[in-house]
């Protein structure tokens, strides 16, 4: 169970690093922000945390509005030029919300990791 531990917050770390980068650049950044969504919500469920269905629906929602964002923006983006008004961003909410709620997964997560360690 130690190596499990230890992986489960390996991917964590290195997930949340990727999430943080990522955010630079929303649009580029969803290939840093999906695998690394994908990878904290992965640690939580080898560790067995209680963070673990939070943190699958939070890869849900980024997984969503990453292919909402990449739709949008082949078909030209909203606003401007394109012919879709800017409320077509509402669309995109997913993607933040999930964004957020992997990062507070993730911290909760490396707190319970701590947590263990000290006992």
């Amino acid at each position: 169970m130690i190596g499990r531990d230890r992986w489960s917050g390996l991917f964590v770390v290195v997930g949340l690093i990727a999430m943080c980068v990522g955010a630079v650049d929303p649009l580029e950044g969803s290939l840093l922000i999906l695998p690394g969504t994908g990878m904290v919500a992965l640690g939580a469920w080898l560790g067995g945390s209680r963070y673990r269905r939070f943190l699958g629906w939070s890869f849900g929602l980024v997984a969503a509005g990453v292919g909402i964002l990449w739709g949008l923006s082949a078909l030209g983006g909203i606003g401007g030029e394109s012919g879709r008004s800017i409320w077509w961003g509402l669309v995109l909410l997913p993607y933040p919300v999930g964004w957020v709620m992997g990062l507070v997964g993730a911290v909760g997560r490396l707190r319970e990791v701590r947590q263990a360690r000290h006992r």
